[in-house]
C-alpha cells in the first residue's frame, strides 16, 4: 500500500494530491493541442475548487500561475497571459519603512503628536479650543489605559505644554474635559432616549 506522503512534498497544498497529479500527467503529453486541452480543463477544475474568488479581476490569471507553478515552471503550453517571474516567488519583501522620530511619551503615542502639531494651523477662537479639549480629553483617556488610575487634569495640561513646545498653555481651572466614564458607550442611554422619545 502506498501513501499519499511517499509522492513527495505537495508544492501548492490548497489544490490537493490528485490536481498535482494532473499537472505531472499534463508534462507526459507528446502532443502541444493535447496538452493544452488538458491543462485547460485542469484550470476549470481548480477554479470549481474556489467559486468564491471567481468575481476577482485577476482570478484566471492565478490559476495560471499556479498550474505553472506546480509545474516548476517545465509544463509549455500556450499561456493566456504572461506568467508570475519565478525569481520574485522567493524573492524577500520590501523594507518597510518604520518611522525614526523617538515618542516622548509611549502612552500618548506618536499620533497625539501629530495632531498637536496640526493645532497651528487653526486661528484663535471656538474651533481651536475645542479641538485642544479633544486632544487633551484623549490624553486623558490614554494616561488612565496605561495608569489605570485617577489623573488630574493639571498633569494632561502639563503635558500638553510640553509637547506643544509651550505653544498650548492651559491654566485655567474651568476647562472641562471628559471623563472616560462619559466618552465610552453605555446601553442605558439609548434606552432612556428611546424611552423619552416615545413619551
Amino acid at each position: 500500500m502506498e501513501y499519499p506522503s511517499s509522492e513527495g512534498k505537495l508544492i501548492l497544498p490548497e489544490y490537493g494530491r490528485h490536481v498535482q497529479q494532473m499537472v505531472n500527467h499534463a508534462l507526459t503529453i507528446d502532443d502541444r493541442d493535447e496538452r493544452n486541452r488538458c491543462v485547460r480543463s485542469i484550470v476549470a477544475i481548480m477554479g470549481n475548487m474556489f467559486p468564491q474568488l471567481r468575481d476577482l479581476n485577476d482570478f484566471k490569471q492565478k490559476l495560471w500561475d499556479h498550474v505553472a507553478i506546480m509545474s516548476n515552471f517545465q509544463l509549455d503550453v500556450d499561456y493566456p497571459n504572461e506568467l508570475v517571474d519565478p525569481e520574485r516567488l522567493n524573492a524577500n519583501p520590501d523594507i518597510v519603512p518604520y518611522p525614526s522620530n523617538q515618542m516622548h511619551y509611549m502612552h500618548y503615542g506618536s499620533s497625539i503628536e501629530r495632531m498637536i502639531g496640526r493645532v497651528d494651523d487653526y486661528e484663535e477662537g471656538e474651533e481651536r479650543t475645542e479641538l485642544i479639549r479633544m486632544i487633551a480629553t484623549y490624553m486623558k483617556k490614554c494616561f488612565q489605559a496605561w495608569n489605570k488610575e485617577v489623573v488630574d487634569n493639571r498633569k494632561i495640561f502639563a503635558d500638553l505644554r510640553e509637547l506643544s513646545k509651550g505653544k498650548i498653555n492651559i491654566e485655567d481651572e474651568n476647562f472641562r474635559l471628559l471623563e472616560p466614564r462619559e466618552t465610552y458607550y453605555n446601553p442605558m442611554n439609548r434606552k432612556n432616549n428611546y424611552k423619552q422619545r416615545k413619551k
